[in-house]
This record gives structure tokens, sequence and C-alpha cells, in this order.
């Protein structure tokens, strides 16, 4: 399978007050399409940092990341917009749904943040039609109308899913995505991303559980900011 993401010698550093804090040191990965991977460490291993960088929510300090062989870097602030918006899904541990909004409506809001007003009006029924799809699927189906602060943990996460998958990106980054919950409903989770990888969503996980990795087809640990050879 062809390469969907690789990352080359990639540094990242924070600033703390007057300490550096150097988090990825020379760090090379290559993800291929299709595949469900597991990056695995102890926290402040860098593997967040790396999950961010890989979805052009963070930028390098040095080195070099592609995406089906264009480099992030030399994107303009639109191209990146649209590469976030479109080519990639994410997920988080705290599920960062809008207790405002019903299930449907949080589902629906990357396909609403795509289009502007007349874009939105001529798509509004495939858009609804494919949230409610992948809810389904999601097993919520009953929960449409639902607020999300009425949902469960578990539930939430399932709505957090669908809406990462809402605009059907190539590319699905999981961060912690079972680290609120409790192992019987993080492994529901995890077995919806399995269904879906098995569909060839292609599927970056992050996750300090060595449990929750073996789930995922390869493993990747980080340690100090590199990757360990096992």
């Amino acid at each position: 399978m062809p390469k969907i993401l690789k990352a080359s010698s990639i540094y990242k550093s924070y600033r703390m007050g007057q300490a550096k804090l150097d988090v990825l040191k020379g760090l090379d990965l290559s993800i291929k399409e299709g595949e469900f991977v597991a990056i695995v460490g102890s926290s402040g291993s860098g593997k967040s940092t790396l999950l961010h960088i890989l979805g052009a929510l963070d930028k390098v300090d040095k080195g070099r990341v592609q995406f089906r062989g264009k480099d992030l870097d030399k994107f303009s602030v639109m191209d990146y917009a649209r590469f976030r918006n479109k080519m990639v899904g994410f997920v988080f541990q705290f599920y960062h749904l809008l207790d405002e909004l019903n299930v449907l409506e949080n589902v629906l809001l990357p396909s609403m943040a795509g289009t502007g007003m007349f874009g939105w009006a001529a798509r509004k029924k495939t858009a609804v039609e494919r949230a409610e799809m992948l809810l389904d699927k999601m097993g919520l189906s009953e929960r449409l109308k639902h607020k999300a602060y009425q949902l469960s943990g578990g539930e939430r996460q399932r709505v957090a899913i669908a809406r990462a998958l809402m605009n059907n990106p190539v590319l699905l980054l999981a961060d912690e995505p079972t680290g609120n919950l409790d192992s019987v409903t993080g492994n529901g989770i995890l077995e919806s991303l399995a269904h879906f990888n098995a569909e060839g969503q292609t599927i970056v996980m992050v996750t300090h559980d060595d449990r929750v990795a073996q789930k995922a087809d390869r493993t990747i640990r980080l340690v100090d900011g590199k990757i360990a050879r096992l």
C-alpha cells in the first residue's frame, strides 16, 4: 500500500519560561494507506505532540512531514484549513461536543464548516443522510435529538467518532480515545475503530495502554521523543 504520511527527522520543542523542553528529537515515521497504527508511550514521551503535527495542528521546528508526497510546511493558510477539515478527522479523549446542540447537529458541524451558507443549503439533505448513517453504525440512531450532556461517556465518544468521519476523511487521528472510559466501554470504542479500519479507513491512535494498542495492526513505541527499536 502507498504511504499516506511520512515524517523525516522531525524535531519539536517548547519554551517554558527560560527553559527549553525538547519533545521530538529527530523522529522518522511512515504510515501506509489503510493501516491501523497505535503510537504508545508514557506521559511526556511526545506521542500527542506527534499526532498534532501529523494532523497539521502544530508545526515542526525542523524536519519534514509529507501527506501523500506533499510537504505540509509548503501549505498556505487555506491549504491547512482545507486539509484539517476535509482530509483528517480528529478524535480526542474529552469529546469536545457542544452541549447546546443535539447529537445530529454535533456530527453535522464539520460539514457545515466546510461550506458557505448557500453551499450548505444545497448539500444539507445529503449531509444529514450521511450523519444519520454514521450514527446508526455507532448504535446511536435513537439518540439523534438528545443533547450531548444527556449522553454517557461512551455515547459521547461514539458521537465524536461519527463527527470525525463526517467529511469522509482519508485519515483518522485518535488521541487517547478510550482514556476517559471504563474498560468495557473502551473496548466498544476500539471495536468501532476496527470496524471502520476494516472498511479501509486509515487510523493513527495514540495511547499509553499496551492493551489498547493490541487492537491496532502495528504498534510504534515512543521513548523520550524517539521511536524505540523493538
